[in-house]
């Protein structure tokens, strides 16, 4: 039987590897047989072919990289795994890295990929109430040239009206939505997401810094335990693979069924708070 999940002959570009679900990510894809092209602020551990030093909030240095990296060879799969948590770093900068960033890396990426090609990238279960806010998320998603975006963003931050962190992520979950179906139907490239719940990786401790260790410990998790690094990196090394090669579009909870729970209502969120 032919695996699916094999990246043999397969360029794949891994954007935020140098920690935590982007390391797994490309650690793991690797390993299935794909040539690992790095871009991320810092140089990885992790075995690459190519590493790329960028910024994602400059949307000129993704275009910078995303050329080079095409003139050098096929660009067959795309995971962007960069992201900032909330509280430790300015909104603005959250906002550019996790959710502006992402889509100028997306937008990039897919002139140079072709039929049949994936595109995973990360959101958060704290996305999972972009519906409740899906006319203000609209608003940004509608704004496709950056620095207007970048404008919109800043003006939110300045009235105190942005929460950059649950924000971004939400916009994440609704532009896969979005733009998935024409993305796929326009180019044949798939693109889809995932939806981590609580994470054993460096960034952690700056969640429990921002929402309280109380909040982080009694956060739901019906397996009863954090999920690993390595346990986000396989749905997205799946989602790339053509396994996945009728999924595009899609928004995967990955967080052991507190989205589900929480969402019908047999979660209750007020032991959250409790002591």
């Amino acid at each position: 039987m032919k695996n699916l999940l094999n990246y043999e002959g397969k360029r794949v570009v891994v954007v935020g590897c140098f920690s935590g679900m982007g390391e797994s990510t490309a650690r793991i894809v690797g390993e299935l047989g794909g040539e690992i092209v790095a871009v991320d602020i810092k140089k990885p551990s992790v075995s690459h072919s190519k590493f790329f030093e960028v910024d994602c909030r400059d949307p000129s240095a993704i275009d910078s990289v995303v050329r080079e990296i095409a003139a050098g060879g096929p660009l067959d799969s795309l995971f962007y795994c960069a992201g900032l948590p909330g509280g430790s770093f300015p909104n603005v900068d959250v906002m550019s890295v996790n959710f502006l960033g992402l889509r100028h890396m997306v937008e990039a990426c897919a002139p140079h990929m072709k039929r049949g090609d994936g595109i995973a990238t990360i959101s958060s279960g704290a996305g999972m109430a972009y519906m409740m806010a899906l006319d203000r998320v609209k608003e940004l998603l509608a704004l496709t040239d950056h620095t207007e975006a970048l404008k919109w963003v800043q003006d939110a931050d300045a009235e105190g009206g942005l929460e950059g962190y649950s924000f971004s992520k939400m916009c994440t979950i609704a532009y896969t939505l979005f733009r998935g179906p024409i993305l796929t139907q326009e180019t044949g490239v798939r693109i889809n997401c995932i939806s981590p719940g609580p994470t054993d990786t460096p960034m952690m401790p700056h969640f429990i810094e921002n929402v309280g260790k109380t909040f982080m410990d009694n956060f739901p998790k019906p397996i009863g335990r954090n999920s690993t690094a390595d346990e986000q990196g396989w749905p997205l090394a799946f989602l790339n693979s053509d396994a996945a090669s009728y999924i595009s579009g899609e928004n995967l909870f990955t967080d052991g069924g507190s989205s589900g729970g929480i969402m019908t209502g047999s979660i209750d969120m007020s032991q959250m708070s409790s002591g």
